[in-house]
């Protein structure tokens, strides 16, 4: 079983920064795939970043790359998520997941998930 835990959410203005945390606990394999999702009032639950537990290849969405940096800390049993350049549609519940093999892009590929940390982006 993996517990996952996120944290560093909040409000930030238009352009501003934010780091979110994901504390991983339990079994955990070199395999495993990290990744973050987000999800808006009244839409999806959308892909926005992952990373590879072992080597730390990363992949991201379109609406992210190039603002949003995704990274982990095998030592500290943690994956992060860097957000600059921050915009209003940016506003949603961000969550971690994790998958014990798949490079994958939709929740369902994705078996441990956290309980989710909000982040608004407003003046």
């Amino acid at each position: 079983q993996v517990q996952l835990k996120e944290s560093g959410g909040g409000l930030v203005q238009p352009g501003g920064s934010l780091r979110l945390s994901c504390a991983v606990s339990g079994r955990t394999f070199s395999t495993f795939v990290m990744a973050w999702f987000r999800q808006a009032p009244g839409k999806e639950r959308d892909f926005v970043a992952g990373i590879r537990w072992s080597g730390g290849w990363a992949y991201y969405s379109d609406s992210v790359k190039d603002r949003f940096t995704v990274s982990r800390d095998n030592a500290e049993n943690a994956v992060y998520l860097q957000m600059n350049s921050l915009e209003p549609e940016d506003t949603a519940v961000y969550y971690c997941a994790a998958s014990p093999w798949v490079d994958g892009t939709k929740p369902n590929q994705f078996d441990y998930w956290g309980q989710g940390t909000l982040v608004t982006v407003s003046e």
